[in-house]
């Protein structure tokens, strides 16, 4: 299983380069050629949303983006520290209402281009995990 991790300080000029990063390493991984647009937006996008959430909250750590090269699938994960407001609990500093409906707009982006979805949060950040299946690597004829 082959990892490569990008951090970047939650500024929105920073969104294209992870975006050209996931593509490069997806296709590297063997993602369809056909499906490499959907990685591209699908990362913008996570990490567009992740951008929002620090600035919106004031938290200076960075957007967390992992990429991760695993047998017959390739899955990126976005991480953001932003406090998520959890059912039952007071959530001082959570993301408000105004937040979580844009937040819920960018999630259904996502979902509409990648059918493998995972999303966490709590109080100590979410993660979105989105995976794609890879093709095995054929080597050409020595």
């Amino acid at each position: 299983m082959a990892t490569v991790e990008l951090r970047f300080s939650a500024l929105p000029e920073h969104v294209r380069t992870a975006r050209l990063v996931a593509a490069a390493v997806a296709r590297r991984a063997g993602v369809d050629e056909a499906v490499l647009d959907e990685v591209r937006l699908a990362v913008g996008e996570a990490c567009t949303r992740a951008v929002g959430l620090h600035q919106h909250v004031g938290i200076t750590a960075p957007v967390k983006v992992s990429l991760i090269e695993e047998e017959k699938q390739f899955s990126i994960e976005v991480g953001d520290e932003a406090p998520h407001a959890v059912p039952g609990a007071g959530n001082p500093g959570a993301v408000d209402d105004v937040e979580a409906e844009e937040d819920e707009m960018g999630l259904a982006v996502i979902s509409g281009l990648v059918d493998d979805v995972e999303v966490t949060a709590g109080e100590g950040g979410g993660l979105i995990r989105m995976t794609w299946p890879t093709a095995p690597t054929v080597l050409p004829p020595v």
